[in-house]
């Protein structure tokens, strides 16, 4: 039977474990301390904390429980990683080097059932979501990746925005937040963590009433219902314009800068009428909403798009712009090492399943 990761408890969960079973609250703060700041791998290389408080521990949780697969390095220094879970599944995480400092891109689920007909990440349907543990412990592999390189490295952004929908493992996600928060051990800003969503309305919402104090990207990729429901089939559930209330509440109640993410597809959402009606679908909301536009990562399932051209791009970012929109353009990074979120797992998947 396979233990709980540790990584799944937030500090409160951790030091009310501690105190039903009859320890004192500070051994909750040793603990952590051991865990995040010193990051050791086995309960008993806690050499401070009492012998019965390490061997319940280890009794009940484990502190790895992800296995590195496959490790590709690119040419710019992202880091790809498809780690195995216990139960045999496959999950990808990225790390990116960036001017700003070192970020992770982690996944949420064990495959997506949103199903955007251009992303590799649902190319195989969600078998079930990840615990938190299991989100948290993928930050901590890739910073015990930098440990063992030696050169004082340290994760300091946070995107979820891997495989899955964040939004539809809700709970998880929440807690995974709060623990890599948590001052006494990771300590990540809530400003250097992104959470990306599909668009579900309602838990946008909730998530605004949260006031967690963490950035929001949604996915937009079309300016009307017409071809958002053609690309992504979650419109059909949800059109923009709950999308667009849900948004609207949650500038109104967090104050927060908000990012619509765009992927750009050649001939199918990249045309000039595409750019000035997106600028009027937004054009309320001022500097809070950021237009981020995405150059697009083939994928051989979906061969019916195309990547925009530069001169296209260049167009459509002049055409925002001239509209008064906010509006960015997303660094390629790790072209060279299969780009695209989900493309490597997919690819494992097939190559074990035809030998």
């Amino acid at each position: 039977m396979n233990k709980t990761s540790i990584y799944g408890l937030t500090f409160e969960q951790l030091e009310a474990w501690l105190l039903e079973r009859g320890h004192r609250k500070f051994r909750a703060l040793q603990v952590w301390d051991w865990l995040y700041v010193k990051r050791v791998t086995d309960f008993f290389e806690m050499s401070d904390v009492h012998p019965e408080a390490l061997s319940l521990l280890d009794e009940h949780f484990a502190i790895r429980t992800l296995s590195e697969h496959i490790k590709q390095e690119s040419v710019d220094g992202t880091v790809k990683f498809l780690f195995r879970l216990p139960d045999g599944n496959l999950i990808e995480t990225v790390l990116m080097r960036q001017k700003y400092g070192l970020a992770v891109c982690v996944t949420t689920q064990v495959g997506c059932n949103i199903g955007c007909s251009f992303c590799a990440s649902g190319l195989l349907s969600k078998s079930r979501d990840l615990s938190s543990g299991e989100i948290v412990e993928q930050i901590m592999q890739v910073q015990l990746d930098l440990d063992r390189a030696g050169k004082g490295e340290a994760v300091s952004h946070i995107v979820v925005m891997g495989i899955g929908e964040p939004f539809d493992n809700f709970g998880n996600m929440v807690d995974f937040l709060h623990i890599i928060k948590n001052q006494k051990g990771l300590d990540i800003a809530g400003r250097h963590i992104t959470v990306s969503t599909s668009g579900l309305a309602d838990k946008i919402i909730e998530f605004a009433d949260m006031d967690l104090r963490i950035n929001l990207a949604i996915s937009l990729h079309a300016p009307n219902n017409e071809l958002r429901s053609r690309i992504m089939k979650i419109n059909r559930a949800i059109p923009i314009e709950k999308l667009m209330q849900a948004l609207e509440y949650y500038l109104e109640k967090t104050k927060r800068r908000t990012t619509l993410e765009y992927i750009l597809l050649r001939d199918v959402n990249d045309q000039q009428e595409h750019a000035l009606e997106l600028a009027s679908l937004i054009a309320g909301y001022g500097p809070l909403v950021n237009v981020n536009l995405i150059p697009y990562n083939p994928v051989d399932e979906h061969s019916q798009y195309q990547r925009s051209d530069r001169e296209t791009v260049r167009a459509f970012f002049d055409t925002l712009k001239k509209q008064g929109i906010s509006v960015s353009t997303r660094l390629e990074q790790g072209v060279d090492i299969d780009a695209a979120c989900g493309q490597l797992r997919s690819k494992q998947i097939k190559a074990s399943a035809l030998g």
